[in-house]
């Protein structure tokens, strides 16, 4: 498993909710990606390479367009030719960068990485972390030693709250026609405690009572939810529809340390109603909002949404602290912060 664990009983309680999040999109040189699927690699090779990572599988749903894991620290979702690998606590995902490469080539011929998108927020606690995942530098250090072509970014208030990303800067390798793409992230802390009980085993006696009572399962229509409630507290839950759109939920509800992550690729033309359904469900005090889209997406105009001054307000509640904007070869980006107004 992967908490980190010493004889200092705050690091025994403590648990860092914050994810670290890998996406990666392969390709291959001879533009015959049409006959490749990462969805033959064996589960047993993921579950080889997942022991890097210092998590495991708990659970599994499939359709026709998405394979979607719920690990020990949160999630894997698996397309034909993406990975999205997003992990917890003290896991280390880095660390199985170059085995993962190796092993998509040996089962399904992708030689090439198309696009890469390595992102997280701030830790609360980055001393507990495992290398190279204690400081952003080093993260960028072990990627920069693969992608010769990488960028990183730090958004945010480095001394208060900032996401960081790294990603390639490189034109589309593959000569197959772009698909539409698009990523919605909210990040939230400071939650409500009555709202964060729920998500305890001494409120709820499974994740389907958790999944419901909380109002998660209408957050998104047309989901098949394969849900998880730890012991003694913590949950995570995996949503996937027929069409090939996910979600993901991870929740670190003790007060000390509360954490809930929200992500999606369902395309919108807007995110707003999408949003305030999930602000109103979690009540944070505090949260950043992440936008990904690329330009054939429905989404292509959203991430500039954000920019606008009285955006996400919801009544004046919250209150936006920053908000910055990049432009990238294939997407656009927008992450916002927003805090409570003092009451």
């Amino acid at each position: 498993m992967a908490s980190s664990k010493d004889d200092n009983t705050e690091s025994v309680q403590f648990f860092e909710g914050v994810e670290k999040l890998l996406e990666i999109w392969f390709t291959s040189t001879d533009n015959e990606d049409n006959k490749r699927d990462l969805r033959d690699i064996p589960r047993h090779r993921w579950e080889s390479m997942l022991k890097i990572v210092r998590c495991e599988i708990i659970s599994f749903c499939r359709n026709d367009q998405v394979d979607a894991y719920v690990l020990s620290e949160s999630s894997m979702f698996i397309a034909k030719r993406r990975l999205i690998l997003k992990t917890c606590g003290t896991t280390t995902p880095l660390q199985c960068l170059e085995s993962l490469l190796d092993l998509v080539e040996e089962y399904t011929g992708f030689n090439a990485v198309e696009d890469l998108f390595y992102s997280r927020k701030n830790y609360k606690r980055p001393d507990l972390q495992i290398s190279p995942h204690q400081a952003f530098e080093d993260e960028v250090a072990l990627l920069d030693t693969i992608f010769p072509d990488g960028e990183a970014y730090c958004l945010g208030d480095v001394d208060n709250d900032c996401w960081y990303l790294y990603t390639l800067n490189r034109q589309k390798l593959s000569q197959t026609p772009c698909e539409p793409d698009q990523t919605l992230e909210i990040l939230m802390t400071s939650l409500d405690p009555n709202i964060m009980s729920i998500f305890t085993r001494d409120v709820c006696s499974s994740a389907t009572e958790a999944t419901q009572k909380s109002g998660i399962d209408k957050l998104v229509p047309n989901m098949v939810i394969d849900d998880f409630l730890f012991e003694p507290c913590g949950y995570s839950m995996n949503g996937v529809s027929k069409s090939g759109s996910y979600m993901t939920i991870h929740i670190t509800p003790e007060p000390e340390f509360s954490y809930v992550s929200f992500e999606s690729n369902i395309p919108e033309a807007t995110y707003s109603e999408v949003i305030g359904r999930v602000l109103k469900t979690f009540k944070p005090g505090k949260f950043v909002v992440t936008i990904f889209a690329n330009k054939e997406s429905v989404a292509a105009d959203t991430p500039r949404e954000l920019e606008q001054a009285d955006y996400l307000n919801f009544g004046g509640e919250w209150l936006r602290n920053d908000v910055q904007y990049c432009r990238f070869k294939n997407y656009d980006l927008t992450c916002a912060f927003y805090s409570k107004f003092p009451s």
